[in-house]
């Protein structure tokens, strides 16, 4: 059965994934309050005017963050040393939440993208 909720989706997620994506969480609350954040791709995501800015996940072995762009994480290439990275997803250490200041460069550089 597919997670309906954001909460239920946390629910699920094991040690010390669940407490490092509820700090990421917190962080695109407090960088994007106005969002609205729900399950989108079978993730837990924040929208703001319809289009996606920010989602996270959880693995067997890391989280990751999805900036619902290909050229977020490149544009920032210099910033996320020591993350291993595609063109569209971030990984992190499942016990290790990102910086907030990061958060916050990631969700700017997409906010620029779309124009808001």
């Amino acid at each position: 059965m597919a997670d309906t909720t954001v909460d239920e989706y946390l629910d699920g997620a094991p040690e010390p994934h669940r407490s490092t994506l509820i700090e990421l969480r917190a962080a695109l609350r407090e960088i994007l309050p106005d969002a609205e954040e729900g399950i989108s791709y079978s993730i837990p995501a924040f929208k703001v005017d319809d289009r996606a800015v920010a989602g996270y996940a959880y693995y067997k072995n890391h989280c990751s963050y999805f900036p619902h762009s290909g050229s977020v994480l490149p544009q920032l290439a210099d910033e996320l040393t020591g993350y291993t990275w595609s063109k569209g997803t971030l990984k992190f250490p499942p016990d290790q939440p990102l910086p907030v200041e990061l958060v916050r460069r990631l969700v700017d550089v997409k906010l620029q993208q779309i124009g808001l």
